[in-house]
């Protein structure tokens, strides 16, 4: 199945701004990022504290819904979805 995968400000620096994936029917989140990991190097550390775990102020949509309200990196995919990817914002 093929995901496209949005990304947003800083995760922009290290890939484009959209990325179709092919992954196996049946995917996770987790699954897609681990992916995203081995395409573009530096692109875990952004995301995960630690293995699993991703950073409080990072922000992942499936077609517009947080993930940490559906089933965090276990949520299952499907073909044509949408994933957002926000990483943590600064400034002051």
């Amino acid at each position: 199945m093929i995901v496209i995968v949005k990304v947003f400000a800083g995760f922009r620096e290290i890939m484009p701004k959209e990325v179709s994936s092919e992954i196996p029917d049946g995917s996770t989140l987790g699954t897609l990022l681990k992916v995203l990991g081995s395409m573009f190097p530096g692109f875990e550390a952004m995301i995960f504290s630690s293995p699993g775990v991703l950073f409080d102020q990072v922000n992942i949509l499936e077609n517009g819904r947080n993930i940490r309200f559906l089933n965090y990196l276990d949520t299952l995919l499907h073909d044509g979805d949408i994933i957002a990817l926000f990483p943590p914002a600064g400034g002051g």
